[in-house]
Formats: C-alpha cells, structure tokens, sequence
C-alpha cells in the first residue's frame, strides 16, 4: 500500500467529557499539543519523560515518565508524538488492542485518523486535509480560508 491508497473519513468527533493522551514532549508534541489548546484543555494529559518549555506552557496535565502500556488505561483518543519511529509503533499497537483510536504524527501509515489543517471562527469550524499526503498543502489552503474570512469575503 502507499500513500496514494489511504482513505480517511473527513469527520468530527465529540471528545466531549473525553480524555486525549498525548504521548511525546518535543518539538513536534509541542506543535500538535499547541493545535490541539485551540480547542481542547482540561481532558489532555501528555506523557513524556522530557517537555519542551513551550508545551509545558499549554493547559494540560503533564506526567514526567517513560510511557508503560497502562499509560493508555481510560483514554478515548492517542495522539503519538516521539519521534522514536519503534516506540510510536509499539504504543499504536498497544493502542489497537484496547480500541483506541490513535494518530502517528508523520506515519500516516499507522494512523486511525489524521488531524486537519483547521479555522475555528465562534462555533464554526473548517477544516481541510489530504488523506495524510501532504500537510503543508492542508495548511496552505486553510491560510487562504482564514484570509478570506478575515478579509470580509466569507462571512460567518
């Protein structure tokens, strides 16, 4: 299978009263945590044994260890940032067998679901993706949603 092949349901997902793990502390943790403070704060609990000073700045709950299978225990959604490609496939598949829908930042391959480039404006939301091929074409587009919205040419 490639890139070409994947195929995801453009959906939104109540996470409502629901607990998100974020499991990673660096760079790109601190990217997808700082997407994810847009929306979501108090149920988003991040595990790491090391955070950047950027994400330990986002309204979470932050655990300073090495990540255990059990650390998923609860969990309604997994997002996977480590940067260690092994360890990000281990907790997917420990992940998969409790039934927890997970995303692997840049294994699109290993994902149940992939976050899009989003525009939250009051309780409107647009977002726009690319089956996991290209996020720097997602986000190009939302940029030039948001610059028409701000610019009066899509009102809300």
């Amino acid at each position: 299978m490639n890139r070409e092949d994947l195929q995801f349901l453009p959906i939104s997902i109540n996470v409502t009263n629901k607990k998100i793990l974020l499991i990673g502390g660096g760079k790109v943790a601190t990217h997808k945590g700082t997407i994810m403070a847009r929306i979501l704060s108090y149920q988003v609990t991040v595990v790491s044994p090391e955070f950047t000073e950027e994400i330990k700045q986002l309204p979470f709950n932050f655990i300073e260890k090495e990540y255990e299978k059990s650390d998923l225990d609860g969990f309604f959604l997994v997002y996977v940032c480590t940067g260690n490609h092994e360890l990000n496939a281990m907790i997917k598949k420990d992940a998969e067998a409790q039934g927890i829908l997970t995303s692997v930042c840049d294994s699109p391959f290993l994902c149940d679901f992939v976050s899009p480039a989003i525009h939250n404006e009051g309780h409107v939301t647009i977002s726009v993706g690319t089956n996991g091929r290209d996020a720097f074409q997602s986000v190009s587009i939302r940029n030039q949603i948001s610059t028409l919205i701000r610019e009066g040419k899509i009102i809300i």
